[in-house]
């Protein structure tokens, strides 16, 4: 069975699941041993051992908080000096059913010591706790946050904050999710604990993957608590991309393969004052593994980027006297578009009349029907002077805005798209009929409905300021043009595109986080098809 992407859940989703669970036999407390062992292992993994290391473990009044028992007892078992603090206090009165009280009876058994607001009125005891250790394990509400944080709790997460201001701060884990972080929206509140590693149980939550509350999330790890294989995913429209999917997607290079076998992507890109862009865009796409790759240019751009890329065919274009492609270039193009398997369009072309009028002649005029055509920056700011476009276009079309063009495109503000941007990206998906990229700190990728009623939307696991300058957007062009040459499908090309984009950009700013990323130090990091 191929490799799968991970699915993404709000809250209601997630419940919904174990509640599938259930019926099929596996009870929540089973679920609950599962999940507390898994985050128990987790931390021993992240640590390298834990005994004789002081842990504290900050539990809530419902299941997250025994799921932090369950992994308290555990680790005690493995030899941490770990103790307990319930933050909203010791059930009163339980029933025979209480997780948590069932789980603090299982925690007593093995020494763990648990102390709660009843006998720490103070929270001189709390204070204690947090000076003496490297680590504490916030089990506070996860899932079940859905109010503002208040009283007692919003206190002991103060305190728990300013303790992780001082010199030598414990080690922060979230159990599932920071308290404090909206599950589905990822709203930050003010007493909010940020991590720095959440442990997300079965599969990660929206609000980790939504800024702001995504800030608060630090490395994100996903156990596996032994929920049945695709239970229920069929119903889920999210997924997060994973490393063994995008791997599995990439064209195969048979032993006898010719440079006809892996296609040949036209790149029409640049301007007099945006050579670069050409550049970046054609070299990607050659690196992504396109057989042949043929850069349309202005005539004045062509001479500039022969000289940097000399793998590539060269097509120079009429140009304006402002050293943009003319409208009459269209043509030109149109008459030879048999030759190519994909195009990509838009990167450092400009924006005029002129352009504008090339864009329509070139994709519209009559529409272009059957080649792949990936259109980013100017290409969509041309294309968005022509309120008609969806109905007029025929090709299967990947739009890859940022998030001041995707306001371009759909007159919302930048704010408004930044606001849901899962959303935003699903919505346009359907009614332009086109895969939609909205760029940026995980990435969204949507297709139109088809083989999800809603659209299926793929989130990029990657958020690298490091990709926050000029030309890195022409390279991802270049990447998803280059996979669609070799047969990609438009989704799976801008998924695995990402992906790669992403990837790379990762591992160059692993060693040197705080170091400045030029696009082009993206082009010999891109992972090659195999």
């Amino acid at each position: 069975m191929p490799p799968s992407n991970r699915k993404v859940v709000t809250a209601a989703q997630m419940a919904a699941l174990e509640q599938a669970a259930a019926a099929e036999g596996l009870s929540t407390d089973t679920l609950m041993e599962q999940a507390g062992l898994a985050v128990a292992q987790a931390i021993r993994r992240q640590l390298g051992g834990v005994a004789g290391v002081p842990m504290l473990v900050l539990g809530g009044p419902g299941n997250n908080g025994a799921d932090g028992l369950v992994a308290a007892r555990h680790l005690r078992r493995w030899g941490a000096e770990v103790a307990a603090y319930l933050v909203a206090g010791m059930p009163a009165n339980p029933k025979p059913d209480n997780k948590l009280a069932a789980k603090l009876e299982s925690a007593g058994r093995y020494a763990v010591p648990v102390l709660s607001l009843e006998s720490d009125p103070g929270l001189g005891q709390l204070e204690a706790l947090l000076r003496r250790s490297r680590l504490i394990l916030d089990a506070v509400l996860g899932t079940g946050n859905s109010r503002p944080l208040a009283g007692s709790v919003k206190e002991i997460m103060q305190r728990v904050s300013a303790a992780r201001e001082q010199p030598n701060p414990p080690f922060m884990v979230a159990l599932d999710l920071p308290t404090g972080i909206n599950p589905d929206t990822g709203a930050v509140d003010p007493a909010a604990l940020a991590a720095d590693l959440t442990l997300a149980l079965a599969l990660p939550k929206l609000g980790l993957l939504t800024f702001p509350g995504a800030a608060y999330t630090g490395e994100l790890q996903i156990l596996d608590i032994g929920l049945p294989a695709g239970l229920g995913e069929t119903d889920l429209s999210l997924e997060l991309l994973t490393a063994a999917w995008a791997d599995s997607c990439l064209p195969l290079r048979p032993l006898d393969a010719h440079k006809g076998t892996f296609g040949h992507a036209l790149i029409i890109a640049g301007s007099r004052n945006y050579v670069g862009a050409a550049v970046l865009a054609a070299h990607a796409a050659a690196r992504a593994g396109a057989g042949l790759v043929t850069l349309a240019t202005p005539q004045s751009v062509y001479p500039i980027a022969a000289a940097h890329l000399t793998e590539i065919i060269h097509l120079p274009l009429p140009e304006t006297a402002a050293g943009q492609v003319h409208p009459e270039a269209a043509g030109l193009i149109r008459a030879g578009l048999s030759r190519y398997s994909a195009m990509a369009v838009g990167s450092g072309m400009g924006q005029s009349a002129a352009t504008r009028e090339f864009i329509e002649q070139l994709l519209l005029t009559p529409p272009v029907p059957d080649i792949p055509i990936v259109i980013d920056a100017d290409g969509l700011n041309n294309l968005a002077q022509i309120p008609d476009w969806p109905e007029r276009r025929a090709a299967p079309l990947i739009l890859t805005p940022h998030p001041g063009e995707m306001a371009t495109l759909t007159g919302l503000t930048t704010a408004a798209v930044q606001q849901d941007r899962i959303s935003i990206a699903r919505r346009y998906a359907a009614e332009w009929g086109a895969v939609v990229v909205l760029k940026g700190a995980y990435t969204a990728i949507a297709e139109p409905p088809g083989r999800h009623p809603e659209g299926l939307v793929r989130i990029a696991p990657f958020a690298n300021p490091a990709l926050a300058t000029g030309g890195t957007g022409d390279v991802l062009t270049g990447i998803i043009a280059g996979l669609l040459a070799q047969g990609l499908d438009t989704f799976t090309a801008a998924s695995c595109g990402v992906y790669r984009h992403g990837q790379a950009a990762a591992q160059l700013t692993a060693a040197n986080p705080k170091t400045a990323l030029l696009a082009s130090d993206l082009l010999t990091a891109i992972q090659r098809p195999r």
